[in-house]
């Protein structure tokens, strides 16, 4: 699968749908659609939303990483689980976000998805306006993550 990508404004229905851009559904692989995993994000207040073969590499990553039987480890595997939801896409190309999750993420309304190589971010608008970073700033940590001297493509 190449990787998602992708700015999309969307609004929530009255029950808890969110319609899933045709732009990005094109991009997802064969039947991704009929299983995916939704979970909250572990660092900001958006929600993650894997296709199922993404989400079994994630595991498999945790899982070469962690031992249930350490005290540490149950917990972070705990949290990471927290907030996991096994979701489909409609007919109307929806997806039902959990009760739950809309409360973790702020989601009233209008929402923006976003294609992020092998994710889709779903973030609330005010909260998405809240943690944006300006150009400025996201020229700043590009040179601190990339370095000074690498010219971005």
């Amino acid at each position: 699968m190449a990787g998602l990508i992708g700015e999309h404004k969307a609004k929530t229905d009255a029950k808890g749908r969110v319609n899933i851009p045709s732009a990005l559904l094109r991009q997802l692989p064969e039947g991704a659609v009929d299983k995916m995993v939704l979970k909250a994000d572990i660092y900001k207040k958006c929600l993650i939303l894997y296709t199922t073969e993404e989400w079994d590499r994630q595991i498999e990553i945790i899982r070469a990483k962690t031992n249930s039987f350490n005290p540490k480890h149950a917990d972070f595997i705990r949290g990471f689980y927290r907030g996991t939801a096994e979701v489909k896409v409609d007919t109307g190309n929806r997806i039902l976000i959990p009760a739950a999750l809309t409360e973790y993420a702020g989601i009233n309304k209008d929402v923006y998805l976003f294609g992020q190589d092998r994710k889709i971010e779903i973030w609330a608008k005010e909260v998405y306006d809240e943690h944006i970073l300006s150009a400025e700033e996201f020229a700043e940590l590009a040179k601190e993550i990339m370095g000074g001297d690498l010219p971005l493509l």
